[in-house]
């Protein structure tokens, strides 16, 4: 499985990057907002890929973050969002904004990105409202007072924790701990270890 591209932007289209690693481009589908971010052409980029095998493709699909891409896999994990209704919401909706309004029962929200109505935003919000839960430290994330984990290391970290088997929402409240403790000087090593000393709390 690839998990992660580090490379030159060779060209990108509507919905997708082109990267070259080491003189094999890599197609990579991604959100409107994956593609700002990646840069210009020429430049070297880094893309954290989820794989998607069918019966008749492999395709790569590339996102800016860990986060990003985490909550690829939980919207595609509910019935009736494929990957295309999933970059669409990532393309509409920022991380922060998707998980406040999962939180908050915000279909409306959810209904902004295209393709999604009324009645699939409603059960993509009933069924990761469970999935993302309520964090500890992270009451006034729910309630979108506080912003996700920002930091230079947070989405590593954030990552290494779901890797160890902790939810999105556990983990960003975790981190977000361990940041608010230790400041933005910390090193990845000593931010996920404090992460994870708050999470067995």
């Amino acid at each position: 499985m690839i998990a992660k591209l580090r490379g030159i932007l060779d060209s990108t289209g509507i919905d997708h990057a082109v990267i070259d690693v080491g003189g094999v481009g890599y197609l990579v589908g991604a959100s409107s907002r994956t593609l700002a971010a990646l840069g210009f052409t020429g430049e070297a980029v880094t893309v954290h890929t989820e794989m998607l095998v069918s019966d008749d493709a492999i395709r790569l699909v590339g996102f800016a973050s860990a986060e990003e891409r985490d909550w690829f896999r939980l919207l595609t994990g509910v019935q009736g969002v494929g990957a295309r209704v999933a970059l669409a919401i990532l393309s509409a909706l920022e991380p922060a904004e998707i998980h406040r309004a999962v939180a908050m029962g915000d279909k409306a929200m959810v209904s902004r990105a295209n393709g999604v109505g009324p009645k699939l935003a409603q059960r993509i919000v009933m069924e990761l409202k469970d999935k993302i839960g309520v964090a500890p430290a992270g009451a006034a994330i729910a309630a979108g007072t506080a912003p996700l984990p920002g930091g230079s290391h947070s989405a590593d970290a954030v990552s290494a924790l779901q890797n160890l088997g902790f939810k999105p929402a556990e983990a960003s409240a975790a981190v977000a701990a361990a940041e608010a403790e230790a400041g933005d000087g910390a090193t990845l090593d000593a931010l996920v270890r404090l992460a994870l000393r708050k999470a067995a709390k």
